[in-house]
């Protein structure tokens, strides 16, 4: 796991990967600059330029994977929205030790709506049957 988290975004990279992510099963080869610009950057009256240095410097996190076309490049998203998000989540948890974990968790859980921790307990089946090792 990175010590600097992939996931930690900023407004202009979290709306870049939306786009990516929402747009991944109708373009699977990925999004030119061009088409990221045309697709969120007009609205929010940003430069070309802003979203290349952008999709540039997400390539270089690892945010986002390139790849040429003709004098283009293409991007898609490196991972899921999922795995970005599991890896926000253990990254956060991993800077907690002890009690500091476990405290952070219960507030969580306490702000949770019943549905939510229907959710959560669902999730811990599904995870205990497919690993027995932690059903406990």
């Amino acid at each position: 796991m990175p010590t600097t988290p992939r996931n930690r975004l900023g407004d202009l990279e979290r709306a870049v990967m939306e786009e990516l992510w929402t747009t991944a099963e109708a373009h699977p080869e990925g999004r030119t600059v061009r088409e990221v610009h045309d697709a969120i950057g007009v609205e929010r009256g940003l430069a070309y330029t802003t979203l290349m240095t952008v999709l540039d410097r997400m390539a270089k996190k690892d945010l986002v994977k390139r790849e040429r076309d003709g004098r283009a490049w293409r991007y898609t998203a490196a991972s899921t929205r999922a795995e970005l998000t599991s890896e926000s989540l253990h990254h956060t948890l991993g800077e907690l030790a002890g009690d500091k974990r476990r405290t952070a968790l219960l507030h969580f859980l306490d702000e949770s709506t019943p549905e939510e921790i229907d959710e959560l307990k669902a999730a811990l089946a599904e995870l205990e049957a497919r690993r027995p090792d932690l059903a406990g």
